[in-house]
């Protein structure tokens, strides 16, 4: 009986590739939260503010047509496409003569999915600058490939000569995330059109996350890669209406493709998602419809919460690395301790009420590093919520 079971429950397991993969950390630093009730969370990157008024109105407009209630384009609706053409000229200097290269997701997750399960077999490799986003690690592993990580340097500025080394016969594409999550680091004009040189002299594919594009500090400019001159046929730009324009409980996002790849994303779009979701899409629609006051306002509020959460952190002094973040909305600190990083997330949670990510899940092995988001928080709860984690840290860190 006992050997019977043991067999089916062998026979029945998680496949060995998804056993290899990372679990999520944001649910499992949500399910610490539930536990203890009144937790301030800095944990997930989100923004504080709702949707403009134009974004209800598409939605409305949405809900009034019963054609919209069945499937979809598979691609994505044509005045969504024509708002994003004009998005990217105008915002990016990215010119898209051919409508099929832009291709709408449920997030810039799923729009990196798509480009790893486009463009590699398994065991092919993958370069990514470390600290790296978790959920990208995740889905190169879920594909059977692998992640080559490259460190970046004591800035979280990328090093390109560790980057080119790292070149193998097996690398398909090189990945940047600028502004980058979680470091907040913004990669330069010239680090980016160097990675993108060295794809182009590689013939591999330079993936550019840009999710974090509307959030950048101290006049620092925001670079497309894929604005650069002969930059189409090797580059994959991911973008995201998660982020600057709030919506990210509707899971939209979009990619720009190279024409080579058209017809395998289509495949993979119909068979995981069939159609982007209609009522989605509208709300896209109305977001690049509306007033950029809207948004200007809303992320200058959040550039005056980031430089609360500074100043409150220099309290900390020797106990931390004097804190980065010129981009996106988060600060990955350098905590002085022994302590693992997972060890203090959770004494944190439970001792102090609030909530970090571990650096760990970002591919740092050594030392303890936190990333804290701010991008949730209103200047009325910045001064509990890192008050909380300040307190804390003296506590922990010298204790």
């Amino acid at each position: 009986m006992n050997r019977a079971s043991s067999t089916i429950s062998a026979s029945l397991a998680a496949s060995m590739r998804l056993q290899a993969v990372q679990a999520p950390v944001i649910p499992a630093v949500a399910a610490l939260i539930r536990e203890q009730p009144g937790t301030i969370s800095l944990g997930q990157g989100i923004v504080h503010y709702a949707p403009p008024p134009e974004v209800i109105a598409r939605i409305q407009t949405c809900l009034a047509n019963p054609r919209n209630h069945s499937y979809g384009e598979a691609q994505c609706l044509s005045a969504l496409k024509d708002a994003i053409v004009a998005k990217l000229a105008t915002e990016n200097g990215i010119e898209v003569r051919d409508l099929n290269r832009i291709m709408i997701t449920a997030g810039s997750n799923m729009g990196f999915s798509y480009a790893v399960l486009a463009i590699a077999e398994p065991s092919d490799e993958f370069i990514l600058p470390v600290p790296y986003y978790f959920n990208h690690e995740m889905a190169v592993t879920m594909a059977g490939c692998r992640s080559v990580l490259v460190p970046t340097d004591a800035d979280y500025r990328l090093q390109l000569r560790l980057i080119e080394d790292a070149i193998t016969a097996r690398t398909r594409a090189i990945v940047t995330v600028s502004p980058n999550n979680p470091t907040g680091s913004v990669y330069s004009q010239a680090a980016l059109k160097a990675v993108n040189g060295i794809c182009r002299a590689h013939q591999l594919y330079h993936i550019s996350d840009e999710a974090y594009e509307a959030f950048t500090w101290d006049n620092l400019p925001h670079f497309s890669p894929e604005s650069l001159s002969a930059a189409d046929d090797h580059t994959i730009s991911l973008f995201s209406f998660s982020k600057g324009y709030g919506l990210a409980g509707w899971r939209v996002g979009f990619m720009v493709l190279p024409n080579q790849l058209i017809d395998a994303a289509n495949k993979i779009q119909d068979t995981i998602l069939i159609c982007p979701p209609i009522a989605s899409q509208y709300a896209a629609v109305g977001a690049l419809e509306a007033e950029p006051a809207y948004y200007r306002e809303n992320i200058r509020a959040i550039s005056e919460v980031r430089q609360l959460v500074l100043r409150q952190l220099a309290q900390l002094g020797g106990c931390i690395d004097p804190p980065r973040s010129e981009g996106a909305v988060y600060v990955f600190l350098r905590v002085h301790t022994n302590e693992r990083d997972i060890t203090l997330v959770e004494r944190l949670i439970r001792e102090y009420g609030v909530a970090v990510i571990p650096g760990s899940a970002f591919g740092i092995q050594a030392g303890c590093y936190l990333r804290i988001a701010y991008g949730a928080l209103q200047k009325k709860t910045v001064a509990e919520g890192i008050g909380r984690l300040v307190r804390g840290l003296k506590a922990l860190v010298r204790g």
